[in-house]
């Protein structure tokens, strides 16, 4: 089966078809179509609503597979699947709002906006709570399977005393100096925008988001959804489909997750960020730059977004653990043109990464604008193919084909090699691993990629050799 999926989507991604009026492929709906069916096949996806947009032009948008595999109810673009952290760019946008209006100073402290917050967090800004750079501990535990809140028999009862908890525990490190996703950091914000407002968080989002953008299939909590229209949450264990069982978050949560959403309602969202209807698009490119942190390095969270640079773009978006993905990606200004890519599913059996089922469509939808999805997508078909002899024409497709530049690329088939070992298991990335090594055999990074898979596999001697390879390579030369 994998070779004949692997060839299949080598005949989509490089057949180079013909181009319509608009420079986008012919055909494109049927190419989608055949991706999203080697998506389901390669992870074993339960069920799935796809939508790519361009320029605020949908180009596609699909659904397949079952939205309830107990009962064999078919997933459709209508369905309205489990978007959890997503939630998170809701509360994200409504804070922007205010600092768009001037209201809120993202570098003042949160205790300027926030009544009452914990002392050991007054001098904490009010980017480092959106950036996931505050340094402060989580509200729950998980325990026996559940969420639990130290000193209670579940989560904390309510916001204040959730707070509470996460400030009774230490600083896990000095604010601005680190990353640490926690959902501890957006209570803060929730509480920000319900002091603001004096209003609870669901009726402020419903009033400045959802309602002026129409977006009437979005909701917090399963029990918000109809029965015939809800994707039921599957997650994988052992390599097959079993029912999520997720507790449902507390209300006062709903900031940071437990978001209900269709494919369309999250193009409504995107399409009016990008067009300056939420607020001023050149407030957007401005909160949308990464956050150097004190130690140097860069926060791939943007104003609570998470933020790639790749391809001449910026890529914005979040996750809904690994289920479901939202991402709007520019190149310089919003106004220069943008897409939209929101891939929303109910499980997979791989529980596959959502950045890499976003990234497939990319490939197919704009390989030219893309090439480090194409990439991606060619690397996963090789690491299925059981084929020796495909690796000469993959290393000429590098050499010559695969647009991107040569000083890249060592570390782009290692990243994506990390990928596919979470995805797919150490002994397809091996293949992967293995070609990066041919490619660039005086790098000591990707001979050490390769010990650290051999020794995922299990086999100690192999790795122990790669590494002493690796750290041979990595001394300075005298």
């Amino acid at each position: 089966m994998y070779r004949t999926l692997a060839a299949a989507l080598l005949c989509a991604l490089f057949a180079a078809p013909p181009a319509s009026a608009r420079g986008l492929p012919v055909g494109l709906s049927s190419q989608l179509e055949a991706q999203l069916q080697t998506n389901r096949e390669r992870y074993g996806i339960a069920g799935q609503a796809v939508l790519v947009a361009h320029n605020g032009h949908v180009l596609y948008q699909g659904a397949s597979g079952e939205r309830d595999p107990a009962t064999h109810a078919p997933a459709t673009i209508d369905s309205i699947f489990t978007a959890q952290s997503m939630a998170k760019l809701l509360t994200s946008t409504l804070v922007m709002q205010l600092v768009d209006q001037g209201k809120v100073d993202l570098d003042a402290a949160a205790s300027r906006y926030v009544p009452d917050l914990p002392a050991a967090w007054r001098t904490i800004p009010v980017r480092d709570f959106l950036n996931h750079s505050s340094g402060i501990g989580e509200y729950y535990d998980r325990v026996d399977n559940r969420w639990i809140s130290k000193g209670y028999s579940g989560v904390a009862p309510d916001l204040a005393a959730a707070l509470k908890v996460a400030a009774a525990a230490p600083m896990q490190f000095a604010t601005g100096s680190r990353v640490q996703y926690t959902q501890a950091n957006y209570l803060v914000l929730t509480a920000l925008l319900e002091a603001h407002y004096r209003k609870p968080f669901p009726a402020i989002a419903r009033e400045r988001i959802l309602r002026p953008l129409k977006m009437a299939s979005t909701s917090w909590g399963v029990a918000s959804v109809p029965a015939q229209r809800a994707a039921v949450a599957y997650i994988g264990k052992d390599g097959t489909l079993q029912p999520a069982n997720e507790d449902p978050w507390p209300h006062y949560g709903w900031g940071h997750a437990d978001l209900q959403t269709t494919v369309g309602d999250m193009n409504r969202f995107l399409q009016a960020l990008a067009t300056g209807k939420l607020l001023r698009t050149a407030t957007l490119e401005k909160l949308w730059q990464p956050q150097t942190l004190s130690g140097g390095g860069r926060n791939y969270y943007s104003t609570g977004w998470d933020t790639v640079r790749s391809d001449g773009y910026t890529q914005v978006g979040h996750d809904g653990g690994t289920r479901v993905r939202a991402r709007l990606a520019y190149k310089d200004t919003l106004d220069s043109g943008y897409w939209v890519f929101v891939y929303l599913t109910n499980g997979s059996a791989r529980n596959v990464w959502s950045s890499t089922l976003v990234e497939s469509t990319m490939a197919v939808a704009a390989p030219k604008e893309f090439p480090h999805a194409v990439l991606s997508e060619r690397l996963i078909a090789y690491a299925l193919d059981d084929d020796a002899g495909a690796a000469p024409a993959l290393r000429a497709w590098l050499r010559d084909s695969s647009g991107i530049a040569t000083d890249e690329l060592e570390r782009a088939i290692n990243a994506d090699g990390y990928a596919i070992r979470e995805n797919l298991g150490a002994r397809r990335a091996l293949k992967v691993f293995t070609l990066n090594t041919e490619l660039y055999p005086d790098s000591a990074n990707v001979w050490d990629s390769l010990a650290e898979c051999h020794a995922a596999l299990g086999d100690a001697e192999t790795a122990k050799a790669l590494y002493a390879k690796a750290k041979a390579l990595a001394k300075p030369s005298l």
